[in-house]
């Protein structure tokens, strides 16, 4: 195949690893998995080794932290060898829990043990039962407690079946609704349910409502985006006096409101969209007026937050709207939540994710309290709550060495409570292991943020093996966070580092903008810097370094690799978009006009097709030694095509030097999963062992006991 876009011809002879259903595709994937398995045969041991670790590092029969809406404690429930876990309720009084006689604080009953009165209302292992594949999407109890609307994906390509279920009896109503985004939101009437329509090309673009007892045929569709860059999005406030559908591309918002009370009626546009404007809306009562926060970056690049006069739609000017937080460069605002007597705020400063709350007076709000932590490279995220008038707000919270944790903050006395720490079987003690954050400097003079975490003690003389992790798109920044699976890394003496590099959004919105569209060749520059960083300062051996990450990390990788082939002991990419070029080529395909403001048009703009033929991965591989790679994608993946990985991968075994046909190059298909892989805890659990496996292999450590750790010998 010869494409031709702005006078450059490019042959492409692996276009033909494209449609799913060719017999010839299949067979190729199919092959290339026998290859990957046969010269992965000799890490079996390893790899059983490492998910028994993760397994024994469990506890496999659990319960989350009970949240309270109404009468009910809701939860969620794990039982030891289920892959999926039990979505529940139980009966709440007032005075639950530790009897500060508020009915807040959460029931802890024993681990993995129900609550009395408990009531199942889905169990994942029953519904996946038949499904190679099965996912959970939306899970929405109505109003009233007496339904549920809840969505699956039994494919991997995040295309949702939409039930509703009667708590009473148990069963399914014959109400379906198919092709769903997986959303659901119920209406005051516990009849009425909103939900969103995907297109073919996967976007959400229409807003349907659906009667609860009446035909499909009946559906309505509420709300339509007909500019295909634009993502349709839905929630109810939790006031509960609003449906809110949001409209937005990469840049640019709009918000329509619908009373929850009168759902039959049509939406109102609250604010109309402004071309690089973007927003979000939270619904508050403030000074006993109904009024919206409004999160937004007009004028102010790392956002700003006021209020709207009151809630009539459209929304007043923004003129009119009172100032709440002011624009801070440096502090980026990301999230708004509003009870009713306090708003709490995530932000992020110094690379590092914050959580403040703010009082509602009769007056207005009063001034943001941070809630402060002693560790350095703490965490700390808004999870909010299911009530409005709820007093206390809940964060998760934890770092590389801290497991993960839900916080409790009780706002007027400024208590914090700690409801649940990740329990970490085996004897883990945190003091084991230490987290640093140091600074890479890239070519261009700018401080990357770099994160390590190892084992204590880890010699810092240059001769530790290391991971090292990035991503780099889409404003996600990597914080902080504890895995129980990297610890058999560490223990096993390996380094573990993530670069935070330009295109994430560590270090506010500029840190975004200077690692997208033109300016993407920073997310690699940045990742190489933080290689020789490491290694120059002696955290890590230069010679024994793996390059991981995962979708648009492992276009990081990908083309990091092409830059410098000798940087690297080997590459882990999973999901990689690794043909970016030919995908922004075709607008038929999913996403690609929505991403159009994430990597540029190279069907319109020359320039924009220069720069990512530069770097895109598929397109530049050279005819040189590689290291060692393993690539793993999926047959249902729809947000980054199998076609991209396999035709990488086929491009390096053509051009290898060897003449061997890279035999170190892996490629593995997951043939019954999506973007995430296989489904299940255990499925999930079994595939990093296989990953991390392979590299502690590529790095000389693949014995199958761990030298330190308390299940050394």
């Amino acid at each position: 195949m010869v494409r031709t876009h702005h006078g450059d011809a490019v042959t492409d002879p692996y276009a033909w690893l494209r449609d799913a259903e060719d017999p010839a595709v299949l067979e190729h994937l199919r092959a290339e998995n026998a290859w990957t398995q046969a010269r992965t045969d000799h890490l079996e041991p390893l790899r059983e080794a490492l998910f028994e670790e993760v397994r024994a590092r469990t506890q496999e029969s659990d319960l989350s932290v009970p949240s309270r809406e109404g009468g009910w404690w809701y939860y969620s429930r794990t039982v030891e060898g289920a892959q999926h876990a039990l979505v529940c309720r139980a009966p709440a009084a007032a005075g639950d829990g530790d009897g500060d006689g508020a009915g807040w604080t959460p029931p802890t009953p024993a681990a993995g043990q129900p609550l009395p009165g408990e009531q199942v209302l889905l169990d994942g292992e029953a519904e996946a039962a038949g499904h190679p594949f099965f996912a959970l999407g939306a899970v929405a109890v109505s109003p009233d407690g007496s339904r549920l609307a809840w969505s699956s994906d039994t494919t991997g390509d995040e295309r949702y079946l939409l039930r509703v279920r009667d708590l009473a009896t148990g069963a399914d109503l014959a109400d379906e609704v198919a092709g769903t985004s997986g959303a659901a939101v119920w209406a005051a009437d516990s009849t009425t349910l909103l939900t969103l329509l995907v297109d073919a090309a996967w976007r959400p673009s229409r807003v349907l409502r659906h009667v609860v007892g009446t035909p499909p045929a009946q559906d309505a569709v509420v709300h339509a985006e007909d500019d295909e860059r634009f993502w349709l999005g839905l929630h109810r406030s939790r006031s509960r006096r609003y449906l809110m559908i949001t409209s937005g591309s990469k840049t640019t918002a709009e918000t329509w409101v619908l009373r929850a009370e009168d759902p039959l009626g049509a939406p109102a546009l609250l604010l109309p969209r402004r071309e690089g404007v973007d927003h979000t809306v939270e619904h508050a009562v403030v000074g006993g007026v109904s009024r919206f926060l409004v999160l937004h970056d007009d004028g102010a690049q790392d956002f700003r937050l006021d209020l709207t006069p009151d809630d009539a739609a459209p929304a007043a000017e923004p003129a009119a709207w009172t100032p709440v937080l002011p624009h801070a460069p440096g502090t980026r605002l990301e999230q708004v939540e509003a009870f009713a007597g306090f708003v709490a705020v995530g932000y992020r400063r110094d690379a590092l994710p914050r959580v403040g709350t703010m009082a509602v007076r009769a007056d207005g709000l009063g001034p943001l309290v941070e809630v402060a932590f002693d560790e350095p490279l703490a965490s700390a995220h808004l999870v909010g709550g299911r009530t409005f008038d709820q007093p206390v707000v809940r964060l998760a919270h934890g770092s590389f060495t801290t497991p993960s944790g839900v916080l409790e903050l009780d706002v007027a006395s400024g208590a914090l409570h700690l409801r649940r720490r990740t329990p970490v079987l085996g004897g883990y003690d945190p003091a084991d292991y230490e987290e640093h954050r140091t600074w890479a400097r890239a070519g261009d003079g700018t401080a990357v943020p770099v994160s390590v975490v190892q084992r204590a003690g880890t010699p810092r003389d240059g001769s530790a093996p290391a991971v090292l992790y990035g991503y780099g798109s889409y404003e996600i920044s990597i914080d902080p966070a504890f895995s129980a699976s990297r610890l058999s890394l560490l223990d096993r003496g390996v380094v573990f580092a993530v670069a935070h590099v330009r295109g994430g959004g560590e270090l506010g919105r500029h840190w975004y903008d200077d690692g997208k569209q033109r300016a993407k060749p920073n997310t690699f520059s940045d990742f190489l810097a933080a290689a020789e960083h490491l290694a120059g300062q002696g955290w890590v051996d230069r010679r024994r370094v793996v390059a991981m990450g995962g979708s648009a990390g492992g276009l990081l990788v990908g083309a990091a690799v092409n830059l410098e082939p000798g940087r690297f002991a080997g590459v882990l990419a999973a999901v990689p978009f690794v043909d970016p070029l030919t995908t922004m080529l075709d607008e038929s395909l999913p996403l690609t006009v929505v991403e159009q403001e994430e990597w540029g048009d190279p069907i319109r703009d020359p320039g924009a097709y220069a720069v990512i033929k530069g770097y895109a991965p598929y397109d530049n591989v050279a005819a040189v030694p590689y290291p060692p790679m393993l690539v793993t994608t999926s047959l249902h993946d729809t947000r980054v095509a199998f076609t991209e990985p396999a035709k990488w991968v086929a491009r390096l075994r053509e051009l290898d030097p060897s003449g061997r046909r890279a035999p170190q190059v892996l490629l593995r298909t997951e043939m019954d999963g999506g973007h995430g892989g296989r489904s299940g805890r255990y499925e999930a659990w079994r595939e990093r062992a296989y990953e991390h496996a392979w590299a502690l292999d590529v790095l000389g450590r693949g014995r199958a006991t761990p030298a330190q750790g308390p299940s050394a010998p």
